[in-house]
């Protein structure tokens, strides 16, 4: 039967969450229902809820969660009732094209959860299923493809972050840029998305890892994620240093981690001749990069787009717990603070404000 839990709905653009009572149907066939208990503030849903994507309101934003397995629709296998769970926004089919070659990410099949939102309010209302799992609830109800199983003796906090922050950053590095050992690698920003990337540069045996942010705080942070030299885009002499730590000619990879148009439009003056640009962080609608194409041409070098770190879920989270429970990948560390439910408008706060790695809202 359909149940109700509490839900921070996002009813205006650019105003508080409202908590509410809504409504959340059962799983239907080869979907999934998950008691949230934990669930990551990311950017994106920032952006969603101040308008800068668009989309319908009233929705339930919400997208990097964890939690408990509660039941199973039709036709689900290998999910089970009472198994901890990474929920994700990747929802693949498997068998389209993109699916096909590898990448789920892009999958084009439309599904009954892409048509008929599982959530709706006292008055029938239908509440938008935001990002495609509607997190900030106490409870979702989700695609399968959507749910990797995890070990029980994972913290629920450090968990979430699988869902996207780690994936993005990390995917980034080793699934869409598949940096090379011993490549230079720079990162701007380093925030959540940022230090994975860090991380996945690490991991992949970059011998030169660069990380660039405004603050001095995130940089001391980057150097224990595996930061070789950090660099404020401020000092005017920051290009210079970067350019001496890769024999003069600047990084084979630069991954721009925050979707921010200076930092989109400067990167390209870091890389190499048949460097990359990694476009990571995603920005608003409308917001326009900038690009010499005589240079990008001349030099060989590209611009390449990666989405949710061209992950495949049931592939890449059991790769990531591995590499965590063998002490070579931070999660613990990445969790600033954590909220209830009603303070979930504090928690985005403190993120807006750069305070935060992750902020997380926790649910008994």
């Amino acid at each position: 039967m359909p149940e109700t839990i509490r839900a921070a709905v996002c009813r205006e653009f650019d105003k508080p969450l409202a908590i509410e009572t809504v409504t959340l149907a059962d799983p239907g066939p080869g979907e999934v229902k998950v008691a949230v208990k934990a669930c990551a503030i990311c950017h994106s849903d920032i952006i969603f809820a101040e308008g800068g994507w668009g989309g319908e309101l009233p929705m339930v934003l919400g997208h990097e969660a964890a939690g408990v397995v509660e039941t199973v629709g039709p036709g689900v296998t290998g999910i089970a009732p009472g198994d901890h769970a990474v929920v994700t926004l990747i929802r693949s089919c498997g068998n389209c094209h993109y699916c096909s070659g590898g990448h789920q990410v892009l999958c084009e099949e439309v599904f009954p959860l892409d048509r008929q939102s599982p959530i709706s309010n006292r008055t029938g209302e239908t509440v938008g299923h935001g990002l495609r799992t509607g997190a900030f609830a106490e409870k979702v109800v989700v695609e399968k493809s959507q749910v990797a199983v995890i070990p029980k003796d994972i913290a629920f906090e450090a968990a979430s972050l699988l869902a996207c922050g780690v994936i993005t950053g990390f995917g980034a590095v080793t699934n869409t840029a598949q940096v090379p050992a011993g490549a230079h690698v720079a990162v701007i920003g380093c925030g959540g998305v940022g230090l994975n990337a860090v991380q996945g540069a690490l991991a992949a045996g970059a011998k030169t890892i660069i990380a660039i942010d405004l603050s001095s705080d995130k940089l001391r942070v980057a150097e224990r994620f595996g930061a070789t030299l950090t660099l404020d885009p401020v000092d005017p002499g920051h290009r210079d240093a970067l350019l001496a730590a890769t024999d003069g000619r600047g990084v084979d990879y630069c991954f721009v981690t925050v979707g921010a148009k200076p930092a989109i439009d400067g990167a390209s003056q870091y890389i190499t001749r048949n460097g990359a640009v990694v476009i990571v962080g995603m920005p608003p609608s409308g917001v326009r990069g900038e690009y010499d194409p005589g240079t990008l041409a001349g030099w060989g070098q590209r611009i390449i787009g990666s989405k949710m770190g061209s992950a495949q879920v049931a592939r890449d989270i059991p790769e990531l717990v591995a590499l965590y429970q063998a002490g070579r990948l931070k999660l613990d560390e990445l969790v600033t603070g954590r909220f209830t439910l009603e303070r979930i408008n504090d928690a985005i706060a403190s993120t807006k404000r750069g305070e935060a790695l992750r902020n997380v809202v926790v649910f008994d």
